[in-house]
């Protein structure tokens, strides 16, 4: 089975340019295609992992992935997607951020001896003549064109600036500049870039009279067509000081019924055997199959010791609800008390399980909130040292989270 086919199986491929052309390349030739990442923060989340997953299916079978970092793009940002302007970043955060992203990316992709490039349109974006780049590219654009593109059409009400109205002018140069430089003939993406991609396979076109390829995959999203990567603290991120190892895990061990097989398709390698049997289970037995997803992505995104101890963890947490050793862990010390006490309400906000102490409220009121097994009903409620006689307290935030507060 060609690559091409392990895609289309695993339910990846969304859009193709020409399905029969790339099938072909895909499955009998090694070529070179990339995939933008824009810097938008100082970790890659789970939405860029189901795209480092496509790299390294691709990579897996001879392919050569250039993973293009946006230090000329990200000072625009992309208006795909979203309803306003995006915050405009400095030259320095985005440096930042990219430095971050190749750290990471580098667990994941072999980036030795050529297998794989990184590459930044900062090196080609920002030194532009604009008089030129607009006699040379943006000739080739249709304003009209451009409009209709579902990217741009769902601003247009509230208002879309030119400044952002660029940047599929710029992701297009971006194919030019690749094929140019590295023969890169393929670009890949979420399915919400499709207008960018086909803006680039046109440009080369006209340009260069060359035909190049572009192929989305689909986006992460519930049964219920939600995106997914989203939890209370905010996205699902890699970087394991941003989000612990046990939490990431403790995400995927959690995801829905409906939505644990097409995860496995889509964010692990396990075969498509084992996860036609998985599909057979169901009710409780589907705990299983989630299990094997926390632990396979748990070990791709932090590694497999990591992904033992968060399993571990859990169910050591779940079964007996005494082994505390891998649980998200938050340190305090005697001058966090006032009087000899903590409020409850201050504790959850220093553990990061609560943004405010409005929410804290909202959750004990509604019985959301247990320590060391007993649940907490008064908002007045407070801690002392005494509580912390064994050197740390269990708070149980709902059915799923629990955080270890250690006394120093």
């Amino acid at each position: 089975m060609g690559v091409f086919e392990v895609l289309k199986e695993r339910g990846l491929i969304a859009q193709m340019t020409n399905e029969e052309k790339i099938r072909d390349l895909l499955n009998n030739h090694k070529i070179r295609f990339y995939i933008g990442f824009d810097p938008t923060a100082d970790s890659l989340h789970v939405g860029h992992f189901l795209q480092v997953m496509v790299m390294a299916h691709m990579q897996r079978a001879g392919h050569t992935p250039i993973a293009l970092f946006g230090g000329g793009t990200g000072m625009i940002g992309d208006p795909s997607g979203k309803t306003e302007m995006r915050r405009m970043m400095t030259r320095e955060e985005i440096d930042h951020n990219i430095s971050c992203f190749q750290k990471q990316m580098s667990r994941l992709i072999d980036f030795s001896d050529g297998k794989a490039i990184m590459a930044n349109n900062a090196d080609w974006l920002l030194n532009l003549n604009y008089i030129q780049f607009l006699r040379e590219v943006g000739v080739h654009f249709s304003v009209n064109r451009m409009l209709a593109a579902e990217c741009y059409k769902q601003r247009l009400e509230r208002g879309l600036s030119f400044f952002e109205m660029n940047y599929m002018i710029m992701q297009s140069y971006d194919f030019l500049e690749l094929n140019r430089r590295y023969d890169c003939v393929m670009e890949l993406g979420g399915d919400d870039q499709w207008s960018n991609i086909i803006g680039g396979v046109e440009l080369v076109r006209r340009s260069e009279g060359k035909e190049v390829y572009g192929m989305t995959f689909t986006l992460l999203t519930t049964s219920e067509g939600k995106k997914m990567g989203k939890t209370e603290k905010g996205a699902v991120w890699l970087d394991p000081e941003k989000m612990s190892p046990f939490d990431f895990y403790q995400y995927w061990r959690n995801v829905a019924d409906a939505d644990v097989i097409r995860c496995l398709k889509l964010l692990t390698f396990l075969p498509m055997s084992e996860i036609h049997e998985l599909e057979k289970l169901t009710g409780s037995e589907l705990n299983k199959a989630k299990e094997i997803l926390a632990y396979e992505v748990t070990k791709l995104v932090h590694g497999e010791e990591e992904a033992i101890k968060a399993q571990e963890g859990a169910r050591a947490l779940f079964s007996t609800g005494t082994n505390t050793d891998n649980m998200p862990t938050t340190e305090i010390s005697a001058d966090d008390f006032t009087d000899g006490k903590l409020l409850v309400l201050d504790l959850l906000m220093k553990a990061g399980l609560t943004p405010s102490k409005g929410e804290g409220r909202r959750l004990v009121t509604q019985g959301g909130v247990s320590i060391d097994d007993q649940k907490v009903t008064d908002i007045a409620a407070a801690v002392t040292a005494s509580d912390f006689e064994k050197g740390y307290l269990v708070i149980k935030k709902g059915k799923k989270v629990h955080h270890k507060v250690v006394l120093k």
